[in-house]
């Protein structure tokens, strides 16, 4: 067993003695004049000689609280704390043993506008009426510890280790800083990289639109967003931070970010430059830029290898990247009324891979067997600029103007070969590439909107209008070689190809809204939506005459375009109550479809016109204020790509043809979502639930027919069935006895497809179940040590019908153990190791791997500088092997991965607010 699970164990002894000398305090709340009890009043005790807060809990609709402390042999107070009432507070001298405080009668508030509040007595949580509020300051994290360790720390707030923050079970979608976006309302940068100790309130309120903040209309997503008030006293000065790294096998790594604050205007810069996989922005406490441990999919995108910034995304390709990032954000108030937040973004990152991948390709009658070997470099350039303008009107209306520009240089060279042979080892066909490619894209976009609310209570109209312009240009040098067991088949290329795309979006909608009663609206709205798209492919083979490639090759090229004007008038009823609210809106959708091609002379017209039903919908309920229920309902339709439906030949892959289908028909879908919320503060426990499915009919799927030589056809086809399915359940409970906190998890999650296809003429159907059960365990002392441990399994099994097997399954081991520690004084040291089991893989891939990577940092010089030595995969066993099981294969691949390397680094942390800069202690001094 490994030393650290020793230490796990040995802490976790010490944790259960610990907890086994407590004892209990109860009591009740009431109003003093009504004599109602008051739910979810906050009560707290504050140790007297510091006011640090000892313990808390929250009353329960009953006005009750109990909760179990440490006996206490010193003084501390008993309060209790609600909003619009004044606070209670009790002095006690020392608690050994059980306590019932009876009954606590609470006054109201008689001035609470101006009512006083000292921070050190603001209650470490409070729950309003549509807001849940945490103050910052109640909960200890380590030095230099940024936002998101103060978040783990919060009773209800999960992070996963795929970096998706819930809160109650409800997914963060939105993280702003002072009311507003910092770098993207994703909010990644902000909780990766600003320091919690500037944070005073973590505010966590329902994700809503701009038209649904203005209205006051209740949210229509089960979605929460973050907003994190940065203290008064630090709203006004600088800070940042810098990191520069030098290690063994030439990598490096280096980060800035400094920011600006004064009320209103904030200005950060951001940069970074690395050649260790980081291809994002990250200042990790422990880690700095290192991935592979507790910040590794921040950013990243294990499918694509690109990260992503405020939608934005960068990088690409698996393999090694160098990465360049520089970026500007600027806030301000403009003319007291004009809100105003900018951005801009360069991003660079270059990469190489090496992919070995083994391929068993399933068809009706048999199978066929792709070995395959390529390198991939992809260079990306990309500039980002966008804009938020918010223009209060007046007090009842407000315009909203959201601009972004992108443009992007997307550089590629691939080299492959492969070879594809049938079940007696005979090879029918083999093929090696060398290309070479560039991209270059120009996007502009805006969102707009306009909201009115009129003198008539809940009576408002909204506009709304987006726009989208695209425009790609593509080049491709290819020279290919691809031979069949027939050599009459085979194929040698040499060629240039161009591609221009180019697509343009409109969408205007109105909505109106006119209250029925108290609680019911009528809701009428109308939306009309046009896009366009021009397609241009020209191929030319390269002439040896001329020694040039200007001989035109009329079969590889062609020109598409499609329109469709879409216009859906609806009729709903939007129902907003203390516990419920909800909205449906029905509607007939009409669609215009128009069509065209040119190819080889030919000019072809597919113009169609549909007329489907739309629904959507959302209901939610609140039980109470611990537990809810959410669901919703939408149907949609979808229109086929130009090129699925127009009779072109597409011939850019020697191995595969592609042909349109004209008679394919629109998709139609039904999703279906549910979910139960059960979150109990007074406990800290809580479990969630959530369910779905998506069911759709006339779905569009491949047709594929192999030949002899496993050269293929492909054509599109409506099937019948297509269904999504999906369950999770997942419960947390957390214990805080003074310093020490224990918090623990599990959850499981369920996944079901059933996919229809078409492979040599013949109809085949799979059945894929997916179930994930996880754990995890972390057990902290505030600011001295904190041990994060967590273990998944995964298994996935398909099912065929109409195939030459009838099922295919795989499953994997993941488990991590994360060491943060803060002792001795002055050292931060971290360990992360981790563990992957992946079975089934093909022979000559290795199914299993440790990685561990370890830090050791000390401050000086007052805390501003923090020198490390971080090693990355000490073990050096990194690898990446993985098998998918897909619905018309079984594929096992293995990439290039980074290998173990020591990396040292310097990191200065700068901080003065209003005139004020830290000195050691964390105390600070007058400049």
């Amino acid at each position: 067993m490994p030393k650290s699970l020793y230490l796990l164990l040995v802490l976790f002894i010490t944790s259960i003695t610990f907890a086994q000398s407590t004892i209990t305090l109860k009591g009740k709340v009431i109003d003093e004049k009504t004599k109602l009890p008051i739910e979810s009043a906050t009560v707290y005790l504050t140790s007297v000689k510091d006011s640090s807060v000892v313990d808390y809990t929250i009353t329960n609709k009953l006005g009750a609280f109990a909760f179990k402390i440490k006996k206490l042999d010193k003084e501390f107070f008993l309060k209790v704390s609600f909003i619009s009432y004044q606070d209670f507070k009790e002095d006690i001298t020392s608690l050994t043993s059980d306590k019932d405080f009876g009954t606590i009668e609470m006054k109201e508030a008689v001035n609470a506008l101006n009512e006083v509040v000292i921070k050190s007595e603001i209650p470490p949580i409070r729950i309003k009426k549509d807001t849940l509020e945490f103050n910052a300051s109640s909960f200890k994290v380590g030095v230099d510890a940024n936002v998101e360790a103060l978040l783990k720390q919060l009773p209800g707030v999960e992070i996963s280790p795929e970096g998706k923050i819930t809160v109650n079970g409800k997914e963060v979608s939105n993280i702003l800083v002072n009311g507003k976006p910092f770098f993207g309302k994703d909010g990644k940068i902000a909780t990766q990289n600003l320091p919690a100790e500037i944070i005073d309130k973590v505010q966590v309120v329902d994700t809503k639109t701009k038209s649904e903040e203005i209205s006051g209309e209740a949210s229509s997503s089960q979605d929460k967003t973050i907003n994190l008030t940065i203290q008064e006293d630090k709203n006004k000065g600088f800070f940042g931070k810098v990191v520069a790294g030098r290690g063994s096998d030439k990598r490096y790594e280096s980060s800035l970010l400094l920011n600006y604050f004064k009320g209103e205007r904030k200005i950060s810069l951001l940069a970074s430059s690395n050649n260790i996989n980081s291809v994002g922005f990250s200042m990790d406490e422990i880690f700095d830029n290192m991935g592979g441990g507790r910040n590794n999919s921040m950013y990243y995108d294990d499918e694509t290898g690109s990260f992503g910034i405020n939608d934005m995304r960068f990088g690409g390709g698996q393999g090694i990247t160098k990465s360049n990032l520089v970026g500007a954000n600027y806030q301000d108030k403009w003319f007291k009324k004009l809100d105003t937040n900018g951005s801009y973004y360069f991003a660079n990152a270059e990469s190489e891979n090496a992919n070995r991948t083994n391929r068993i390709n399933l068809l009706p009658t048999g199978k066929t067997f792709t070995n395959s070997n390529s390198f991939t470099n992809n260079i990306n350039n990309s500039h980002n600029v966008s804009f938020d303008f918010e223009i209060p009107l007046d007090s009842t209306a407000t315009i909203v103007v959201s601009p972004k520009f992108i443009k992007s240089l997307f550089k590629n060279r691939y080299k492959s070969d492969q070879h594809t042979t049938d079940e007696a080892s005979n090879e029918l066909n083999s093929s090696n590439n060398n290309d070479y490619g560039e991209n270059e894209s120009s996007s502009f976009s805006m969102n707009a909107s306009f909201s009115k609310q009129f003198k008539k209570k809940k009576r408002g109209m909204v506009i709304n209008f987006n726009t989208e312009n695209k425009q790609q240009d593509n080049f491709l040098s290819t020279n290919s070689a691809t031979l069949f067991a027939d050599a009459s088949l085979n194929d040698i290329r040499k060629q240039n190809k161009f591609e221009k795309d180019k697509s343009d979006y409109v969408k205007l909608e109105v909505r109106y809204g006119e209250p029925l009663t108290d609680s019911l609206r009528l809701s009428l709205t109308s939306e009309v939506s046009y896009r366009k798209t021009k397609n241009n492919f020209a191929t030319f083979d390269f002439d040896n005459g001329t020694n040039a490639y200007s001989d035109f090759n009329d079969e590889q090229s062609n020109q598409t375009s499609s329109r469709a004007t879409t216009y859906f008038p609806s009729t709903g009823i939007i129902v907003g109550k203390s516990k419920l609210n909800g909205r449906i809106n029905i509607g007939p959708e009409f669609t215009k479809f128009e069509a065209q091609s040119d190819y080889l002379g030919t000019t072809t017209h597919r113009n169609k016109n549909y007329v489907f039903p739309r629904v959507t919908g959302y209901v939610s309920y609140n039980i109470d204020k611990s537990r809810s229920i959410y669901a919703n309902y939408n149907f949609t339709t979808a229109l086929p790509e130009a090129s699925q439906v127009l009779p072109i030949e597409n011939l850019a892959n020697p191995l595969n043809t592609i042909v349109g289908n004209e008679n394919l028909r629109p998709i139609q879908r039904h999703n279906v979502y549910f979910n139960f919320n059960n979150y109990d503060y007074a406990s800290r426990s809580g479990y969630y639930l959530y369910s779905g499915f998506y069911l759709t009919k006339d779905a569009v799927v491949s047709s594929t027919v192999y030949d002899a030589n496993f050269k293929s056809v492909t054509t599109f086809e409506n099937v019948d069935k297509g269904v999504m399915a999906y369950f999770g359940a997942s419960w947390n409970k957390s214990y805080k006895k003074e310093k020490r906190m224990l918090r623990f998890g599990t959850g499981m999650d369920f996944n079901y497809n059933l996919d229809q296809g078409l492979t040599n003429a013949v109809l085949y159907e799979s059945k894929n179940f997916e179930i994930n059960p996880k754990v995890n365990l972390t057990w902290s002392i505030d600011k001295l040590i904190t041990i994060s441990s967590s273990y998944r399994y995964s298994y996935n099994t398909t099912d065929y019908k109409n195939y030459i097997i009838e099922n295919a399954n795989t499953f994997k081991h993941n488990g991590k153990i994360e060491i943060t520690s803060y002792f001795p004084k002055n050292f931060v040291i971290g360990s992360d190791f981790g563990y992957t089991y992946n079975s089934g893989i093909a022979e000559g891939f290795k199914k299993d791997f440790y990685l561990w990577n370890v830090s050791l940092g000390y401050n000086f010089f007052k805390d501003q500088l923090l020198a490390k030595v971080k090693v990355y995969d000490l073990l050096d066993q990194n690898l990446s092997s993985k098998r998918t099981i897909t619905s018309t294969a079984i594929i096992d691949a293995e990439n290039t991965v980074l290998k173990r390397y020591v990396m040292f680094s310097l990191t200065y942390k700068l901080e003065k607010f209003a005139g004020k800069k830290k000195e050691e202690g964390g105390m600070f001094m007058e400049d």
